[in-house]
This record gives C-alpha cells, sequence and structure tokens, in this order.
C-alpha cells in the first residue's frame, strides 16, 4: 500500500504511479480511491470551479484485475456521455491519455451525494447512520423521493429510446444533492448497444439486490425487460423493503406497489415490455394514488 498526498487530500494505491498531471487541472480537493472498477476519482478546483476526474490506469486497493482493462473501459464508455446526453447525466467536459498510460475523463462538477456510499457507510451503517446519505435519503418525504425517481425513470426512457440497455446500475450510480432536491446519474460505463446478452455469467456486472434473473444466467438475453426489473428493484431499494418486496415494507400506496412488482417479476414475459411502458404505467398508477 502506497499513501499518496496531492495539497491537503491523502489516498492510497497498491504501487506507485505517476498523477501530477493532476495539479494541471486545479487544486486537488477530494479523493475517492475504494471504487472496485478499477478507477480512481478525484474533485479538483480551480478559479472557483469545481471538476470530478475519474482516471483508469493505476492500481487501486479494491481492484485485482490489470489496470490496462480498466484503462480500456474507461476509453470505451467516452461516447455513451455523448450519446446518451441527458440533463439528468452528469456532464463529460474532456478525456484524454496520460503519459503514464492511463486515462482520464473530466466532468462538470455536481453538488450530489451518493446513494451507495461504501466508502463511508458500510454494511448496516448505509441504512442506519444518520450521516448516511441512503439513511438521509429515506427520510425524505415521499414527494420527493417519487420526484427523484421520476428523474431516475426519465433517463432510461432515454437511454432505450437511444438503442441501449443500461448495465451495472443500481444505487451507486445515483447522487442527490439534498439542498436542492436534484438528482443526477453517474457511471454509465457498461451500458450497451440493444440488444445485448449476459456474457459473463453469475458475475455479470451489477449489484445482487438490483439485477434481473438474466443477469445471472451465461447467454441470457440483456435488453428493455432487463431495464424494467432493474427500475422496479430500486424503486423497491427506495421507497420499499429493498429485496424484501412485501407490500408492508411499501410506502407509496398499492397502486405504484402493483406496478413496481410486475416490473420485477421472474418471468421475463410478465414484466412489461420496455421501459416506457413501465414508466406510463408508473405515472397513471401516481396520478391515481393522488400524490403530488
Amino acid at each position: 500500500m502506497i499513501k499518496y498526498t496531492i495539497g491537503e487530500v491523502a489516498f492510497h494505491l497498491r504501487e506507485p504511479h505517476d498523477l501530477e498531471w493532476l495539479t494541471s487541472l486545479g487544486r486537488v480537493c477530494r479523493a475517492f480511491d475504494q471504487q472496485d472498477s478499477g478507477n480512481i476519482a478525484f474533485g479538483v478546483e480551480k478559479e472557483g470551479r469545481r471538476l470530478f476526474v475519474q482516471y483508469a490506469g493505476a492500481r487501486t486497493m479494491d481492484y485485482a484485475g490489470d489496470p490496462r482493462d480498466a484503462v480500456s473501459r474507461l476509453e470505451e464508455a467516452i461516447p455513451l456521455y455523448s450519446v446518451l446526453e441527458h440533463p439528468r447525466l452528469i456532464r463529460l467536459i474532456d478525456h484524454f491519455r496520460t503519459a503514464g498510460g492511463g486515462y482520464a475523463a473530466v466532468f462538470e462538477w455536481f453538488e450530489g451525494e451518493c446513494l451507495h456510499s461504501h466508502w463511508s457507510f458500510a454494511g448496516a451503517a448505509k441504512y442506519s447512520h444518520p450521516d448516511s446519505p441512503f439513511y438521509r435519503y429515506r427520510q425524505l418525504s415521499l414527494e420527493r423521493r417519487l420526484r427523484s425517481l421520476d428523474a431516475v425513470f426519465s433517463f432510461h426512457v432515454h437511454v432505450e429510446s437511444q438503442g441501449y440497455v443500461a448495465v451495472d446500475f443500481y444505487d451507486g450510480s445515483i447522487l442527490y444533492d439534498f439542498a436542492n432536491q436534484e438528482t443526477k446519474i453517474c457511471d454509465i460505463d457498461f451500458y450497451r448497444k440493444a440488444p445485448s446478452v449476459n456474457d459473463m455469467g453469475e458475475s455479470f456486472w451489477g449489484a445482487a439486490r438490483s439485477k434481473a434473473p438474466e443477469e445471472f444466467e451465461l447467454g441470457a438475453p440483456i435488453d428493455a425487460r432487463t431495464n424494467v426489473f432493474t427500475m422496479g428493484a430500486i424503486a423497491f431499494g427506495l421507497l420499499g423493503g429493498e429485496t424484501d418486496r412485501s407490500f408492508s415494507k411499501w410506502e407509496a400506496g398499492r397502486p405504484l406497489y402493483e406496478v413496481a412488482l410486475r416490473a420485477v417479476s421472474l418471468d421475463r414475459d410478465s414484466r412489461f415490455d420496455s421501459v416506457r411502458t413501465f414508466k406510463a404505467c408508473w405515472d397513471e398508477a401516481r396520478s391515481r394514488s393522488r400524490i403530488p
């Protein structure tokens, strides 16, 4: 383990790596070194403007793979941020190779907090610590959470309309700005052209609590119905009992519960045929529920 300090920020890597290029972007004010994707991220500030920098190429503490694979994945993901550009998606500003063989993607800073902040609130603390973003989110009014979910669903209707499927989307891909009540999506690096297939078996990208059955099965289709399941699973995570999908854990009334429950059907054919159809039924159920 190698400890680095850039400015006033300390972080760790598995082995030495040249990160001096960071200083050309501004003063480093944050470091996120506990990602299992092979990336390390930084917050930088210059002349009052803040940026979020995602970097691949270093051997990070929570990634046992080859850094070159992480570099390839990040570089290949760059076009997605243009193709899927949307008001609810974080905005890519720049991207470039570094002298050390790494790759950096520079995003506009968003004052949101990640709902799965495992680096600060791991395990039970995520659900119970008063400072945990997920815990605080769950204390928001039902109206605010429904508006936040609408941002998530609207973005994925857009993803679908562009001919893509979401891969590795879970609550860790959701940023929420508590001060301004705004939701944005980050980390779409594994999204794919539709239709796709599960080419990894049980280890297919994603959090188990949000993955559809086909995301555990080698060769299974990954398509719109898969994304419908994911949207339903996210709804249960933010409005219900997460993997306990009983009505007793649900906070948003019977009409919305029935829509979410159909979305997470283990039988693919029983789910809605698209995210667009799912959202239309969700919106109709919300209007019947008389929720603002």
